[in-house]
């Protein structure tokens, strides 16, 4: 099958990770994947998209502003031709505008629906069930559920010691960490607030990440907390933490659920959307979303047992949840041949 994925952002997050791992899933189950990036998320810098594409994934670069890579973006899956145009966010989806009759037009719900972005394509597949409840009933016959996924990934054999020392960190220290883009919607304000009135003994927080927040959480959070920025081993930060907290007020899913669940932490979190629906492989109630009190006691009571958790990670595994989205591109395909 002929697949391009389309993902117009500069910055690789979990949206990015999602779009850039099925690409190399379906290269290597042998589909012919192309990815179109825009040239900023082709820069030469650490949290940039394109180094984490596989060699056996095409690459196509557009440029300008947002309504012109938009109109690269669509002229450019023209000459490809694909069978299947698959968008990742906002601008790859308004970009399949215009396409119609072209190929199969699929866009993954990475955080909800949007009309705007989605009402013109032909079928989507959401990652979590609370999303397809906003999707209008004729299109929603033409979507599908399917679970986030996640690699494991190894950390590296010393990573807990060497990242300890380099951040002054005691050996029998229990680290509280957080994973991701420093940014509203995740709730760091809540969560440098809960681990200060917590006060577990000798312990510390990590929060590991950028984005626009970052300094004014830099600014609210005491010089003990760690702020060390992006990370590309990200698994190695995991294996330095004790207990992972999720203090988010929105996560549609929450990919870095199952790097921490990847890496046996116990997990803390918010009621966010992504918390409910893994709530069940968690070992704490969930806090209130933006209850300080709630989250800080759900942290100690997590501090006085921080011993490794093996999960069942059975229902996120990376080859098979591929080949689902192949099921689900060729149920649509058939679709759209059989109202020609």
């Amino acid at each position: 099958m002929k697949i391009v994925h389309a993902i117009l952002t500069h910055s690789f997050a979990g949206s990015e990770r999602h779009a850039v791992e099925l690409a190399n899933l379906q290269a290597e189950a042998g589909h012919d994947v192309s990815m179109i990036l825009h040239c900023r998320g082709t820069e030469q810098r650490d949290n940039a998209i394109i180094q984490h594409i596989n060699k056996n994934v095409t690459i196509h670069v557009v440029s300008g502003w947002r309504g012109l890579a938009r109109w690269r973006c669509r002229r450019l899956i023209k000459t490809i031709n694909p069978d299947v145009a698959h968008a990742h966010l906002s601008a790859a989806c308004k970009a399949l505008k215009g396409l119609k009759g072209q190929c199969l037009r699929v866009a993954t719900l990475h955080i909800y629906y949007k009309p705007q972005q989605h009402k013109h394509l032909n079928a989507l597949i959401a990652i979590a069930p609370w999303q397809l409840d906003a999707i209008p009933a004729a299109l929603r016959q033409n979507c599908t559920q399917i679970d986030n996924w996640s690699k494991p990934l190894a950390a590296s054999g010393d990573a807990r010691q060497r990242l300890r020392k380099q951040y002054d960190i005691a050996d029998d220290a229990i680290v509280f960490g957080a994973l991701g883009r420093v940014v509203a919607s995740k709730g760091h304000e809540t969560l440098v607030d809960a681990f200060n009135l917590a006060e577990v003994p000798n312990s510390r927080l990590v929060i590991v990440g950028d984005g626009k927040n970052w300094q004014s959480i830099r600014d609210k959070a005491d010089d003990s907390i760690i702020m060390p920025g992006f990370s590309q081993q990200p698994q190695d930060w995991l294996a330095c933490f004790d207990v992972f907290v999720s203090a988010a007020n929105s996560e549609p899913f929450g990919l870095v659920f199952l790097e921490a669940m990847h890496a046996e932490l116990p997990v803390v979190a918010t009621a966010s959307e992504g918390g409910k629906y893994l709530q069940s492989y968690f070992g704490y109630p969930l806090s209130e979303i933006g209850n300080v009190q709630q989250l800080a006691t759900q942290m100690r009571q997590a501090a006085e047992n921080s011993s490794p958790v093996s999960y069942d990670m059975s229902n996120f595994e990376p080859q098979a949840k591929c080949a689902e989205v192949i099921s689900f591109y060729q149920q649509q395909l058939k679709r759209l041949v059989q109202h020609r």
